[in-house]
């Protein structure tokens, strides 16, 4: 299941060119993170947005959930409009989406004006996330396609880290307009970029290939099934932990929501820390054994903390968040190479597989927030919410065991001193 481009691309072709391209890493990281930092940037000022515009806060809330209804419907909707009409284009139009909706929210008088044109903001911006991964897709060779992904995303993780920090001191100095001003220079600045920088990297399709063929044939391989599924499981552990560790942190262990927010960055940073290492390992193996290495990592984490909850010494944060950052680790190696993996099936349709991949992710991702919510905030214990997390995990494996297809790859030395060398140039 390589795909047409099964080798490590030959730098001396335009595509070996860009994929050792320090500036095409720059764009990929800038296209993936503006869309979910932009998303991070406004949290701080919800209670000013509630009191400025007279609203609950509730209401200001929904700057933030109808964000995230837009990234969903994004990904479904730019991945397909990718293949069929190119990723520069879509990429232009998305961004220069972003820019207009952005300049809105900066005028906006209303709150309801403001939640539509973050909405607007998120469809636009959504797409540098789902066709920076075809992008990917086009340019690395599928045991190479994970190690890009990791990377991109270790590096955006750094800025999204700090978007929320850098959004509160705008507001404090500035006042909330101020981030949207910041957006809306950086959104148009990445659209000059791509416009000047990024060459059109979709691969020739298909005489009579269509939207419905894609899907069809996507969704008839037991590959893209599995591999689908298996990330969008091990992110639902993510989204899961997110909704009910809040309760979990300040009603059960009566603790600050400050200290929760400070244990919560561990995380973040352990998905970090896993993400690296896969950029560092994905050369020397196959996508399926580090796959199968994260899967076993992210059982062992969830069972442990299952145990801590049944011996009920995990009721302290040190001891939760401590077992959940080995959860993190493995994630970032299940989701990264599954990622790559249900990508790589059908390479002429990349952009419909990262669409559909992204809005199964985000949209199921909503539900098991407010599910982990709920296990959080009506139990005594933390067993109601890692008993759950454990479950998800044995699922996420069941897809590689059941579903997914064996296939054996033998990594050459030929291929791993081309991948260290490729390493090397992008680092």
């Amino acid at each position: 299941m390589h795909g047409v481009m099964g080798q490590p691309p030959d730098v001396t072709t335009e595509a070996g060119r860009l994929a050792n391209s320090r500036t095409m890493l720059f764009l990929l990281v800038l296209m993936t993170g503006v869309a979910p930092i932009s998303l991070y940037m406004l949290v701080p000022a919800l209670p000013v947005l509630a009191t400025t515009f007279g609203r609950d806060i509730s209401v200001a809330q929904m700057t933030v959930s109808l964000y995230m209804v837009g990234i969903a419907c994004s990904q479904i909707i730019m991945g397909p409009l990718s293949d069929r009409f190119g990723r520069r284009p879509v990429l232009l139009g998305g961004i220069g989406l972003m820019v207009a909706a952005s300049a809105a929210g900066i005028f906006a008088e209303t709150l309801p004006q403001l939640i539509a044109a973050r909405f607007l903001q998120a469809l636009g911006g959504a797409s540098g996330m789902v066709v920076s991964r075809a992008i990917i897709r086009d340019l690395y060779s599928r045991d190479r396609i994970s190690s890009m992904i990791s990377l991109v995303i270790a590096v955006m993780m750094i800025a999204q880290m700090l978007s929320p920090l850098t959004g509160g001191l705008l507001e404090i100095t500035f006042g909330w307009r101020a981030i949207f001003y910041l957006i809306t220079a950086a959104s148009l600045a990445i659209t000059i970029m791509i416009a000047v920088l990024l060459p059109e990297t979709r691969r020739d399709r298909v005489e009579g290939s269509s939207f419905r063929g894609d899907v069809g044939s996507l969704f008839r391989s037991r590959a893209f099934i599995g591999y689908v599924l298996c990330q969008v499981l091990a992110s639902q552990m993510i989204f899961a932990f997110a909704g009910g560790g809040p309760y979990i942190v300040v009603t059960q262990m009566g603790r600050s929501s400050a200290e929760y927010g400070a244990w919560f960055a561990t995380t973040g940073f352990a998905y970090l820390v896993g993400n690296l290492f896969c950029v560092r390992f994905a050369p020397r193996h196959s996508l399926e054994r580090l796959i199968w290495f994260g899967l076993a990592l992210q059982l062992g984490g969830s069972a442990l903390n299952v145990i801590w909850s049944l011996a009920g010494i995990n009721q302290a944060p040190s001891i939760l968040f401590g077992t959940q950052m080995i959860v993190m680790v493995a994630n970032a190696f299940v989701m990264a190479n599954s990622a790559a993996g249900a990508i790589s099936v059908r390479p002429e349709a990349a952009g419909t597989a990262s669409g559909a991949m992204g809005f199964l992710q985000q949209g199921i991702g909503a539900l098991v927030s407010q599910f982990g919510a709920y296990l959080g905030g009506h139990s005594t214990t933390t067993l109601p919410l890692t008993a759950a997390i454990f479950v998800i995990s044995l699922a996420c494996a069941a897809t590689m065991i059941f579903i997914v297809p064996r296939r054996t790859v033998i990594v050459s030395e030929a291929l791993i001193e081309q991948a260290e060398e490729e390493e090397s140039g992008m680092m």
